[in-house]
């Protein structure tokens, strides 16, 4: 079954009733090889038609060639449910050519893609080299294989597994409500699911999705554009998210909120960051983020005593952060994941129940409990 015709702007402008139902923060990964195919599994979060994926090459350093690009309801494995699987195009065409630096939204295929489904989006390219792009900490299992095999619904030919997404960073549809929106959350390693069990959807976002798909809310949609390691202020473990709000967050087609839940890295890395210029890139990306329309969220900055880098003068900066995120009026609402995570007698750490080990990521129960705070009624602000 054929594509439409491609559209002349991307989704978030040329199709205002686009939303996405899926992201990943794109970083640079390890080389590309030519030859490789990719089955990438991902989850959506919102249902809808004409589903499109944008593949990108924004850290690549020479264009990047994709000459068959595929999209089917997996089924188990790498393997696809039976008549699922569809070729999408790109202006039309079955290659498409990706400038380094860039993405491409594909064309929108028809037919109907249901919430909570994972997808098999797979991907063959002749000549990658260079650095590829892509999000490195998937928490979801992958397939890759030597050779063309995107058309095939069979998982025979896909012998690799994979722990990262490749060349793809988000999928939108449109559902069948015209108000529908999502919201994107711009983290960290707590957001990107780090103890979190893989291959089972529990970090925090994915709770937080599973919510949103029962309540009487138009946030449908949940965008995870969480990169582990990621800073507010300062590149390092992908670009700070000063940097990579624009690229990550406000181009995305139909974003009404953008939770803002980082801030940790940039205090227990030990530079000398303040409060005072941490609260300052907090502001910035508010204000962008307004600029643009759009409503902020921010969570407080959860407990880590017991991590190595915990130290005295961080937990100062930690709460003197925590104490203008709950009484700031430079964004919308404020969940306050500080309380939700801390143990309550000894408010520096994190709740034994919800510890994933290592002092500073929630396990399991911890990320359902982050979601469960959120206030759902507060992800639609009323600019």
């Amino acid at each position: 079954m054929s594509a439409h015709a491609a559209e002349p702007l991307p989704a978030s402008v040329g199709r205002a009733s686009a939303v996405v139902t899926w992201a990943a923060s794109a970083d640079q990964l390890s080389e590309g090889a030519a030859g490789d195919g990719y089955r990438l599994i991902v989850h959506t979060s919102v249902g809808g038609s004409g589903l499109r994926v944008r593949v990108t090459n924004a850290f690549g350093d020479r264009p990047l060639t994709l000459d068959s690009v595929w999209a089917g309801v997996r089924d188990r494995g790498a393997a696809l449910r039976r008549g699922s699987n569809r070729r999408l195009t790109f202006g039309g065409a079955r290659t498409v050519t990706v400038g380094a630096g860039a993405v491409a939204w594909s064309d929108p295929l028809p037919g109907t893609v249901p919430a909570g489904t994972d997808l098999a989006v797979s991907l063959h390219t002749p000549d990658a080299a260079g650095p590829a792009s892509g999000h490195g900490m998937a928490m979801q299992t992958s397939y890759t294989g030597q050779g063309d095999h995107t058309a095939e619904e069979s998982g025979t030919n896909w012998t690799q597994t994979t722990g990262s997404w490749w060349y793809l960073d988000a999928v939108s549809v449109r559902p069948s409500r015209a108000s529908t929106r999502a919201v994107a959350a711009l983290g960290d390693s707590l957001t990107d699911g780090w103890h979190s069990t893989s291959d089972l959807d529990r970090r925090w976002p994915d709770y937080l999705a599973r919510r949103l798909r029962t309540a009487r809310t138009d946030i449908k949609g949940v965008a995870n554009e969480g990169i582990s390691g990621n800073k507010v202020l300062a590149d390092g473990a992908g670009r700070s998210a000063l940097d990579r709000l624009g690229r990550d967050v406000l181009t995305l087609p139909g974003v009404r909120t953008v939770f803002l839940f980082e801030g940790v890295n940039d205090i227990k890395a030990h530079t000398g960051v303040t409060a005072a210029e941490l609260i300052a890139g907090y502001r910035e990306i508010a204000r962008r983020v307004h600029a643009a329309g759009k409503c902020v969220v921010a969570a407080t900055v959860g407990p880590f005593e017991g991590w190595p880098e915990w130290d005295p003068a961080g937990e100062s900066v930690r709460r003197q952060v925590n104490q203008y995120l709950r009484s700031t009026h430079d964004v919308d609402a404020v969940t306050d994941f500080d309380r939700v995570l801390r143990n309550p007698h000894d408010p520096d750490r994190i709740l034994p129940f919800f510890d994933g080990g290592d002092h500073l990521h929630p396990n399991d129960r911890g990320m359902r409990a982050m979601a469960d705070a959120v206030d759902l009624s507060r992800l639609n602000c009323a600019r």
